[in-house]
């Protein structure tokens, strides 16, 4: 699996990011994508995931109601879309599929929230 991220980056408190995620290797409509994140000292996150490619999502308690979640099958993609960012929400963003039991996890993009 190979991951190609982008959209991490600097923004005020309030403001918005959008990551987006080509992964390549498998059958996007066989795994579950989404995003993980990790704080410094801080344990690896699960934030959003969509089932199969396409199906039902999942939110983390800590972003539900402020990220959203959404993908293009056709072309493999994953975006996160990031509302209301608070302080709290500063960490590497990665992207993640899970596919035939087995996680994989993009490199990681950095996003900041501080005035």
């Amino acid at each position: 699996v190979n991951f190609v991220e982008s959209g991490g980056g600097l923004v005020q408190p309030g403001g918005s990011l959008r990551l987006s995620c080509v992964a390549s290797g498998f059958i996007f409509s066989r795994a579950n994508v989404g995003w993980y994140r990790q704080a410094p000292g801080m344990e690896r996150e699960l934030i959003a995931t969509i089932l199969s490619g396409v199906g039902p999502t999942y939110y983390a308690d800590s972003v539900k109601g402020r990220f959203t979640i959404f993908a293009d099958s056709a072309k493999n993609t994953v975006h996160l879309q990031m509302d209301s960012l608070k302080p709290e929400d500063t960490a590497v963003y990665l992207c993640h599929v899970l596919v035939h039991g087995t996680h994989y996890w993009g490199q990681g993009t950095q996003v900041t929230v501080s005035s």
